[in-house]
């Protein structure tokens, strides 16, 4: 949202009082009703929640639970409009990227969310997934984690094998991989990656960028995109881009070159599990980050955030849910809703025998608890050191850097210029 909207927003809750007692409030039966606004539409994946619900209503008999299902597509919208009408759910299922945008507009109880992962344990969590959820000055959270994946480099073992590579450990080892694999006459390549002018890209060269010691900002706030690791971090990306597949390629390139035996190597999510499973590849898979001064996963995370403004039952029956479904238990239920896509934020979970024993992770072996520990690596644009600054969000709406990745792979453009080029677009992306 640009910031006249965002002001609009807040300006129009304060205003109309919709910040108090917007998520429900006591139910005709004198129990406390909650509403719980959550993504998961699928038959299968109510059920689960459904579940969950019923068990929760059933150790707290004076809580009502009542869900808001909104699918992906017009989730974000969906928020603001429940905002302005005031009817904002009480306890809402929130990725790390638009939490910063309802934390910015005042709509979530930091308070509350904070004294909820403080009470479960900041140390439960994998490291990387818990900092995504921490507010601009590091101090707070604005969600509790539940379930997020992970994106690093996919092989093939076999593949590998064949031309004598192990696990590529270093972007050395990737860029001769990548090299010695190469064949577009017979419409075999190196690697699978995005070029397309997509957010796809910009996760996917942030990896490289961050293992490099590259941000879009400094600690201090001031934009740094055109800075010489970032722009070594570029120039390895362009060069690994001549051994992949010509064009623009986004998501649905990158996954059908990995099944189909194209490519040794794939960037990509962990949603790509699934379709290997099905297909009989399990085995035969491993996985790895960018690694140059650090390790670099990209990962995004899923949590639970309560919003403002609530009575004081609406707020206790709210974080009673949310350390409810926080349980490792119950998180494990929600992450197996989708088994191999969707990951573990808490080693609980991971090592728990109901998540060991899932036909999909079981079938992965040792990887899926490899695939899960590196939300230890996590590192995303935008968050510096415990600072993670909520104006990440304006960059990517730019499109800023996935323009350049674009014209320095596909457009065969100088890359010092794109650069500056970028380093502007997100200098007057963030003036608006």
């Amino acid at each position: 949202m640009k910031k006249s909207l965002k002001a609009l927003l807040v300006m129009l809750l304060v205003v109309t009082g919709v910040l108090t007692g917007c998520g429900s409030d006591e139910s005709a039966d004198g129990k406390t009703e909650i509403k719980f606004m959550h993504s998961s539409i699928e038959p299968d994946r109510q059920k689960v929640i459904n579940e969950l619900v019923a068990e929760f209503e059933k150790e707290n008999p004076d809580i009502t639970v009542k869900q808001v299902p909104v699918s992906e597509d017009n989730y974000n919208t969906k928020i603001v409009t429940l905002a302005n009408s005031g009817e904002l759910p009480a306890v809402i299922e929130i990725g790390q990227d638009y939490a910063k945008v309802m934390d910015k507009d005042q709509l979530i109880d930091r308070d509350a969310v904070t004294e909820i992962v403080k009470e479960i344990g900041e140390d439960t969590y994998y490291s990387g997934a818990i900092k995504l959820f921490k507010t601009e000055d590091g101090k707070q959270y604005t969600g509790a984690p539940i379930t997020g994946w992970v994106q690093g480099i996919w092989y093939n073992e076999e593949m590998l094998a064949s031309k004598g590579f192990s696990e590529p450990q270093t972007w050395e080892e990737i860029m001769a991989i990548a090299e010695a694999f190469n064949d577009p006459a017979n419409k075999k390549y190196g690697i699978a990656m995005p070029t397309a002018e997509s957010g796809f890209s910009e996760q996917a060269f942030s990896q490289f960028a961050l293992s490099n010691g590259a941000n879009v900002f400094k600690e201090d706030g001031s934009v740094d995109v055109d800075s010489p690791k970032m722009k070594e971090a570029l120039e390895y990306y362009t060069g690994l881009a001549k051994y992949t597949m010509p064009g623009s390629n986004d998501t649905t390139e990158v996954n059908d070159a990995f099944k189909a035996g194209q490519v040794p190597m794939a960037i990509y999510s962990t949603y790509i599990l699934p379709g290997l499973f099905e297909a009989g590849h399990a085995d035969n898979v491993g996985f790895t980050v960018p690694n140059k001064e650090s390790k670099a996963a990209f990962g995004n995370v899923t949590g639970l955030t309560i919003t403002a403004g609530l009575s004081d039952e609406e707020l206790e029956a709210s974080k009673k849910f949310v350390k409810f479904m926080s349980e490792p238990e119950n998180m494990t239920k929600w992450v197996l809703m989708s088994p191999g896509g969707a990951q573990p934020v808490s080693d609980a979970v991971t090592t728990s025998e109901a998540y060991q024993s899932n036909e999909v992770v079981k079938a992965f072996g040792d990887l899926s608890t490899e695939i899960a520990n590196s939300f230890n690596d996590i590192q995303v644009f935008g968050l510096v050191g415990d600072k993670n600054f909520s104006e990440m969000g304006a960059v990517t709406a730019s499109a800023a850097i996935p323009k350049m990745i674009n014209a320095v792979t596909v457009g065969g453009e100088d890359l010092e210029e794109q650069l500056k080029l970028a380093d502007e677009a997100v200098k007057e992306a963030l003036k608006e």
